[in-house]
């Protein structure tokens, strides 16, 4: 929920619906952030600020002792169940809901600690068991808890005698200061009034090759709407059950918020050092930023962590820079300006409200005969600040949502102060409301254009599945000084990835960081010195056409796009006939379809088949349909009856699809999951190989699809004793995923372990 809730836009709606049009006419000619937000304050009154606590109900924060138990009773059902990772989970919401210094939170704690235990996560258990403890476990409870004890205790030590064998042993370096990544001497940045801001590599990059790693600012854990299984009430809110609030790590033992059953943290370190940054601030109103959405939440926490005194620097270097830019760095351009432009600052509000000393980190400031490179880094909020809002090219009355939203959100930040102290350096409230909100306003219109989806890939949680069905998941909401510098391509030279806790970067030894959010930019094709960095915003020339892709840029980044890739389209498709191939097949003579108004007919002159597009769609909607139905059984353990659809379904598909068809692709991947779940390898294999002329044929022969295509095909081979046609993948496999994946990533370690395994018995 990027934007605020469906009621809160509704309300809004109607209030911009029933200004005077003389206002609204006034409102929509205003660019100034300043005055925006300024205009959104004076809208706001005592009974909007009531709407919004009505609506910010059905967000729920507080602790509660009802919902603990419900989560706790839960996690009993799945323990008994044996599944003990979502029993777990239902742990630690149980955790999160229960009241400090309770025996409700003390028996979550010692129920989580026995899941843990059946996971083999024997350190996790006994951290657990001493929260238990110290919660004030029940005395007459306690034989069982000591018990277990005893018995991570020996198995930890097992575990660390192990890991001190010399074999075995490995180093991990850490670094606890706050990191200063910035843009390496490999890449410059530059400045066109075409492109805005861009980066240019320095050097020739080769394929695969780490260009850029870059270190979040900031970023917000993605909400789920959750439901209690046990009640049937909805709207209960979690985060990513398994990452920190703070650092994103993955965990299964998270110690909650102090004050609300939302946040909660890979360990008491991470809980205190959100709650001094920032979470003070949030945590009592919480309600409200679920409410509003995950960009209000950045936002908001963006201008938090920077500090009022830092907010001040960078608009005045932001506006200093205007007149600070190189003229030796700007290059010549065709490429139409995308979002990352330098730009005035807004002229300083009058102080009226809060005063913020966060944690200032000094901010760089571009000298002229810099190339601005080191502005840009993972700490630097000038870098963040910088980035264009594109104040006039929001609609007004979306303009004035988001105005009138952040100005409910100081308003009540502003009522729910946490207490103040005089110290030098600590948190007070004084005069700077309005500048608060200002450049919380601005942030979130940054992030239209510049926030970045922090994804994972995890495998579908079925251990008894042989072959792991892999997903990618959004688990949180970043924004990025460097990344958000790389401008569009539908078919870029670059790849991202993400690491959390630890950097993704390719050395051997990594490096902990202190936001806990890093990417890493590679390049996916051979980069020369001179050649700008491109990146895909989503609309991807493999996976639409031109037309939609330049539609959805457009729609969301404001710019219409001129890349290589679209200029080669477009050129392409003016000088052929309007008429287009789609996988599609001919049924009498096996060749490709082609489309006109009202009929596919075949592309093959000598054959005079033709058919309906209605009934051909007919037949690709019920393929779609049986496909569904078999995926909905095989969730459900019933293989051998999704088998028989999917035998039936491919059957037909062979008559009306090329296999470089996406529905034929899928068919074909079902079948190989079927195969595999009953353990029959080879005739896996042999389906999941047909899929991936439809995953090459969609997204291209060196892309991260087909690489995690190549990596299950390997595990399908390993798996059935195929050793030589397992080594014969492998190695592309890993070629395909080291061009977009962390070396240390779960699937090129898989890769090399499955390589070692068999380069030693063969």
């Amino acid at each position: 929920m990027d934007l605020p809730c469906p009621g809160w836009i509704k309300y809004v709606e109607q209030k911009w619906t029933r200004l005077e049009s003389t206002t609204t006419e006034r409102f929509s000619s205003c660019t100034d952030i300043d005055e925006l937000f300024h205009f959104g304050l004076s809208q706001l009154q005592p009974e909007d600020l009531e709407t919004l606590s009505r609506i910010s109900e059905k967000y729920p924060v507080k602790k509660s002792s009802e919902c603990a138990a419900r989560f706790r009773e839960q996690g009993n059902v799945f323990f008994k169940e044996k599944d003990y990772a979502s029993a777990a989970l239902c742990y630690t919401q149980g955790v999160c809901h229960a009241e400090k210094n309770t025996e409700q939170v003390s028996l979550c704690y010692a129920n989580r600690s026995a899941a843990l235990f059946h996971l083999d996560l024997y350190t996790k258990c006994l951290e657990d068991i001493q929260r238990a403890f110290d919660e004030g476990y029940p005395c007459q409870l306690q034989s069982k808890l000591v018990d277990r004890r005893a018995q991570c205790t020996r198995l930890v030590k097992m575990q660390e005698y192990m890991k001190a064998s010399p074999s075995n042993h490995q180093t991990l370096q850490t670094n606890d200061k706050d990191s200063n990544t910035s843009v390496s001497s490999a890449v410059s940045v530059h400045f066109t009034p075409e492109k805005g801001r861009h980066l240019l590599a320095t050097e020739k990059k080769t394929t695969g090759e780490v260009v850029i790693e870059d270190e979040a600012f900031s970023f917000v854990v993605i909400p789920v709407n959750g439901q209690d299984k046990m009640s049937g009430k909805a709207n209960i809110i979690t985060s990513g059950p398994q990452h920190c609030h703070h650092c994103l790590c993955e965990n299964l033992n998270a110690v909650p918020c102090r004050g609300c059953s939302y946040a909660q943290y890979c360990g008491q370190s991470c809980e205190t050092k959100a709650w001094n940054q920032y979470h003070c601030w949030e945590c009592s109103i919480g309600s409200e930023l679920l409410a509003f959405g995950v960009f209000a939440h950045l936002a908001l926490r963006v201008a938090l962590k920077a500090g009022i005194n830092e907010v001040r620097r960078a608009r005045e270097s932001c506006f200093n820079l205007v007149y600070e830019v190189p003229k030796a760095n700007f290059v010549s351009s065709k490429e139409n300006s995308v979002n990352d432009q330098l730009c005035t600052t807004d002229e300083t509000s009058e102080s009226l409200g809060l005063v913020l000393e966060l944690n200032g980190s000094q901010t760089s400031k571009c000298s002229q005969s810099s190339n601005h490179s080191s502005c840009y880094h993972g700490k630097s909020y000038l870098g963040i600040y910088s980035l264009l809002p594109q104040v006039g090219k929001h609609n007004p009355n979306l303009r004035f949502l988001l105005s009138f939203t952040m100005a409910a959100l100081i308003q009540r930040l502003s009522l729910e102060a946490p207490p103040t102290h005089d110290q030098e350096g600590s948190i007070c409230y004084g005069s700077e409301k309005r500048l608060l909100g200002a450049t919380a306003l601005r942030h979130m219109m940054q992030l239209r254009c510049n926030a970045q989806a922090v994804t994972a890939i995890k495998g579908k949680e079925d251990t008894s599945l042989p072959v792991q069905s892999i997903k990618e998941f959004r688990i949180a909401t970043a924004i990025f000084p460097v990344l958000s510098l790389l401008n569009h391509s539908c078919k870029p030279n670059t790849s991202i990835s993400f690491g959390v806790g630890l950097s993704s970067s390719g050395s051997s030894n990594p490096v902990h960081f202190a936001s806990g959010v890093t990417v890493t930019v590679r390049a996916c094709r051979d980069i020369s010195a001179g050649q700008e960095l491109l990146h895909c915003y989503g609309p991807h020339s493999s996976r639409m056409d031109v037309e939609k892709r330049q539609h959805l840029l457009l729609r969301q980044y404001f710019f219409h796009c001129k890349c290589e890739a679209c200029e080669l389209e477009l050129a392409d498709k003016s000088s052929r006939l309007p008429l287009t191939f789609n996988g599609l097949k001919c049924e009498k003579c096996g060749s490709l379809l082609k489309m006109t108004l009202d009929v596919h007919v075949c592309s093959r002159l000598s054959c005079d088949h033709q058919i309906l597009n209605t009934e051909l769609q007919r037949r690709i909607q019920m393929l779609q349909h049986r496909l569904e139905q078999a995926l909905e059984l095989m969730d459900n353990h019933e293989i051998n009856g999704a088998l028989r659809i999917l035998e039936k379904a491919s059957s037909v598909a062979d008559n009306i699809l090329m296999k470089t068809h996406p529905l034929h692709g899928e068919l074909s991947d079902a079948m190989a999951r079927a195969y595999a779940t009953m353990g029959f390898w080879r005739q896996a294999a042999v389906h999941l190989k047909s899929s991936t002329a439809a995953i090459c044929s969609m997204y291209g022969k060196d892309s991260v699809e087909l690489g995690r295509q190549q990596f299950k095909l390997a595990q399908l081979h390993f798996n059935g004793g195929d050793g030589p046609s397992a080594l014969s993948v492998i190695p592309l496999a890993k070629h395909i995923l080291s061009l977009h994946c962390d070396p240390l990533c779960q699937e090129l370690q898989e890769l090399q372990a499955m390589e070692t395994c068999l380069c030693g018995t063969m």
